[in-house]
């Protein structure tokens, strides 16, 4: 089975901070492969990694059988793309949604470029009408569907996504979620999601690995994680304290 993403003793460290202590992990084509623990266990760390947005001490990456080094390639973000946390800070509030939309496009020379923001408008369920508005204008879910058509918009192969819904209403992340996992049918894509919330990797994850400390806890399904088919004490306690997936 072909491997888009595979990681092989991965170290990142900040001013003598270990950050990421060693991790490995592989990921299938076409599926979404969770990250979870409790805030500064290395999720997101990991992810920056990969996107070259977090110094690599050590290991390494590859990417679509493409090893990576200390930079990334015009080719590599056509490849992989991120979505970010907080779709009040990754976008730029002086820029219209269509300006922020043809970036990337002139970044990497596409000449589709009308094509391409209208199907990613489309896509994500907003429509040509919302082409000029600014970010202000927008709720939040608004926002993260921006930020998710910004990274179509290059039909890459690989997202990544860092807690894509925890700063929305419970009820616009179940759209966003929807949305996301909806995208990966239709196009075939691979994710790698960091997610605190045990019920959302359960139901957007395949597989996933459990953190803490910088290093590999457990790898297991999300099947095994839904029936608590757990084999360390930190996952159990991740369990018990994820509101409302565990029943009293």
């Amino acid at each position: 089975m072909t491997k888009p993403l595979i990681i092989e003793n991965l170290q990142v460290t900040y001013d003598g901070f270990h950050a990421l202590r060693g991790v490995s992990l592989d990921v299938n084509a076409g599926e979404s492969f969770g990250l979870v623990g409790e805030s500064g266990s290395g999720k997101s760390t990991l992810l920056r990694a990969v996107a070259g947005l977090a110094p690599v001490t050590g290991g390494t990456i590859t990417v679509n059988g493409n090893p990576l080094g200390s930079t990334r390639t015009k080719a590599f973000y056509r490849d992989v793309q991120m979505v970010f946390q907080d779709p009040y800070g990754s976008l730029h509030p002086r820029q219209t949604v269509d300006r922020l939309l043809l970036e990337p496009l002139a970044i990497h020379g596409f000449d589709d470029a009308e094509r391409r923001i209208l199907r990613a408008l489309d896509e994500v369920g907003l429509g040509s009408s919302f082409r000029f508005r600014y970010s202000h204008q927008l709720s939040g879910g608004q926002r993260q569907r921006v930020a998710i058509a910004r990274a179509l918009i290059l039909e890459p192969s690989i997202l990544l996504l860092d807690e894509p819904t925890s700063a929305l209403d419970a009820s616009v992340q179940a759209e966003v979620l929807n949305l996301l996992e909806q995208i990966r049918r239709d196009r075939d894509l691979t994710f790698v999601m960091v997610s605190h919330d045990l019920a959302v990797v359960t139901h957007m994850c395949d597989r996933l690995m459990v953190m803490q400390n910088g290093a590999e806890v457990e790898r297991l399904t999300a099947g095994a994680l839904a029936q608590q088919a757990v084999t360390q004490d930190y996952t159990r306690n991740l369990l018990v304290a994820s509101k409302g997936f565990v029943r009293p």
